[in-house]
Parts: C-alpha cells; sequence; structure tokens
C-alpha cells in the first residue's frame, strides 16, 4: 500500500525499486505492468492485464501520463538485458489504474517476459509421416 499523500512520485520510487530488487532474476528486457488501485486482489489483477497488453494500446488517459517517465527510470537502472548491464531493462512499463478509497491506495508489480511472436514453417512434409 503507497501512502495517498506522498502521490504519484512515491508510486514511480516502488516501480523502479522492484524491478531494481528482481535485476536479472527477471530475464530482462521485460515490459513492466503496474496495476494501481482498487482492492488488493484486483490491483495485481490489473498489474497483470497491463503486463500482457499490447505495447501501443494505451487505453486510460491516466495511464498514458505515467508511461512516458517510468520507462526511462526503469531503463536508467543499468540492470540490462539478462541482468549482465546496459540500458535496455524494460520496452515498456503499462500502467492500469481502478478507483479506490482515498485511505487505501494498492500497487501491484509485474514483470511478463517479452513475448515475440514468430512462425516456422518446414517445407519437407515427408519428415511428419506419422507411422503406425
Amino acid at each position: 500500500m503507497a501512502i495517498p499523500a506522498e502521490g504519484v512520485d512515491a508510486i514511480k520510487t516502488f516501480v523502479v525499486d522492484c524491478v531494481l530488487e528482481s535485476g536479472g532474476k527477471s530475464c530482462p528486457p521485460t515490459i513492466v505492468g503496474v496495476g494501481v488501485g482498487g482492492t488488493a486482489d484486483l490491483c495485481v489483477h490489473l498489474a497483470k492485464q497491463a503486463a500482457t497488453r499490447r505495447w501501443l494500446a494505451l487505453r486510460r488517459p491516466r495511464g498514458r501520463s505515467w508511461n512516458r517517465p517510468c520507462p526511462a527510470a526503469v531503463n536508467q537502472l543499468g540492470v540490462g538485458p539478462q541482468g549482465l548491464g546496459g540500458d535496455a531493462t524494460a520496452f515498456a512499463v503499462h500502467v492500469e489504474t481502478a478507483a479506490t478509497h482515498i485511505t487505501m491506495n494498492p500497487v501491484a508489480v509485474k514483470h511478463a517476459i517479452a513475448i515475440r511472436p514468430a512462425r516456422a514453417r518446414d517445407f519437407h512434409p515427408a519428415r511428419h509421416r506419422i507411422r503406425v
């Protein structure tokens, strides 16, 4: 739970601290999903949705304003690919928000491995015959 009086800067600091703490264990470069607000279980669900969302699909205007400074701050950590150093720690930081009570401000961070879709085609059908 973040303290509401600390504002958005506390959430950004929490995200950067989580990425720094995970280091190379999350197999960077990753896509970082952040869930803010709601109840604790909804917040974790929002973080998972944000981490698996398409890169350019920014649905909420508030999340759009947070998505600019967060990747720069995360990439300045120097964790780099596979934790070996560099400036590509995260491809993107997506934020999803939900309505919450002012005294309760849950924040969740989820790392998603950047899955790159690809296709492979085998042009030799004789290799794949099933023999009974």
